[in-house]
Parts: C-alpha cells; sequence; structure tokens
C-alpha cells in the first residue's frame, strides 16, 4: 500500500476505535436524572422555599428551633423516601437512625419555643450567617450529579443538608443565648459529622463512574 494511503486509513481506524470505546463508557457509566425530575431534590427545594419564609424573631434561639424545625422535617422526608425507594441496607440503616434521632429532636425544639418567648436583644447576624448557610447548600445541591438511584442520590443530597444543620448549629453555639439549644446545637455536629463520614465513605466504595 502506498505511504500517502496509510495514514488516513490508519486515522479512520483509531477515530471508528475511539467512536466505539465512547459508546461502551457511556452506556457502562453514569447515568443521570434531570433534577427537576428527582424525588430528593423536590423535598430540598420545598424546604428551602419554606424556612425562606419563616418570619424570624431576631431571638438567636429561638430563630435557630424554628429553623432546625423545618430542616429535620426536610430530612425526615428525604429519609422516608430512601426507606421507600432505597436498595441498600447500609444507607436505609443511616436513614431509619436519622428518623428516630431527629424526630425526636423536633419534639426537644418545640418543646423550647412553647417555654421560650422570644426577647431582646435582637441578634441579625444568626439570620444572615443561616440563610448563607442555606444559600450554599441550595448551590451544592444544584451542582450535584443526580443518577435516579435512591441510595445514590439520598447520600449525595444528605451530605449538603448535613452540612449546612452543621453551619446553623455552630452559628447557634457562637450566637444564641440559651443552654438548651446550644446543647442541641453540640449533640447535632457531632451526630451529623459522624453520618457525612459515613454517607461518604459508602459513596466512594459505590460510586457509579
Amino acid at each position: 500500500m502506498p505511504h500517502s494511503f496509510r495514514l488516513p486509513l490508519l486515522a479512520s481506524l483509531l477515530a471508528f476505535g475511539a467512536l466505539t470505546s465512547c459508546k461502551k463508557d457511556d452506556a457502562d457509566g453514569l447515568m443521570v436524572q434531570p433534577h427537576d425530575q428527582n424525588a430528593f431534590m423536590t423535598i430540598m427545594h420545598d424546604m428551602s422555599k419554606e424556612m425562606d419564609m419563616m418570619t424570624a424573631t431576631m431571638d438567636p434561639d429561638n430563630d435557630y428551633a424554628k429553623m432546625m424545625v423545618m430542616h429535620h422535617t426536610g430530612a425526615i422526608k428525604m429519609a422516608q423516601k430512601e426507606l421507600s425507594d432505597g436498595d441498600d441496607a447500609t444507607i436505609k440503616d443511616i436513614a431509619q437512625k436519622m428518623i428516630a434521632a431527629q424526630q425526636a429532636e423536633i419534639t426537644q425544639f418545640n418543646a423550647f419555643l412553647t417555654s421560650h418567648p422570644a426577647h431582646a436583644p435582637m441578634v441579625m447576624e444568626f439570620m444572615d450567617r443561616a440563610m448563607m448557610a442555606m444559600e450554599t447548600m441550595d448551590k451544592n445541591n444544584d451542582l450535584r450529579v443526580l443518577t435516579g438511584d435512591a441510595d445514590q442520590d439520598f447520600a449525595q443530597l444528605m451530605i449538603d443538608h448535613h452540612t449546612s444543620a452543621i453551619e446553623m448549629s455552630e452559628d447557634e453555639l457562637s450566637l444564641g443565648r440559651e443552654t438548651t439549644p446550644k446543647t442541641m446545637a453540640t449533640k447535632i455536629i457531632a451526630d451529623q459529622q459522624m453520618e457525612i463520614k459515613e454517607l461518604q465513605d459508602w459513596l466512594l466504595k459505590n460510586k457509579k463512574y
């Protein structure tokens, strides 16, 4: 074969190999689901909207308690969705423990709110920080590659969800004035840091790419 014909032929063969390889990778690789079709994202968005509409008292302890009731309610709904749609025993166990812990904390927060009327002086900084934490969570959610696989999506989004709870709890520790919510904030930080590690470890072992 003349030399002038060999190079185009070789280039064509390489291109065909690359094309067939890409098709195989696409078939075996990561499947993506649009965010507006993902049930967990819908729960997250509904929770964020509810928290955005909350009437702040500017008492950091009361505002923290009110926000965490809504935040925990969102987490519980996501965990219940994981229990109904998920397959992985490890992730479902995490979801079940999360429901029990956060339902108990909602009861504690509501009891605190009933017995503790908001009072001066006002601390506007807490709400500024809390809303920044929620905004960061929403952005991180929007950057997630969702698969439609309940276990994968729950694990990914719950890491962002927990991170925002930890940030708000840290703000409560620095700006709050009451023992009960500050004690709860300390526990939430410890519990959710541990769960984030569990979720990250699971994702590293079970990633689909």
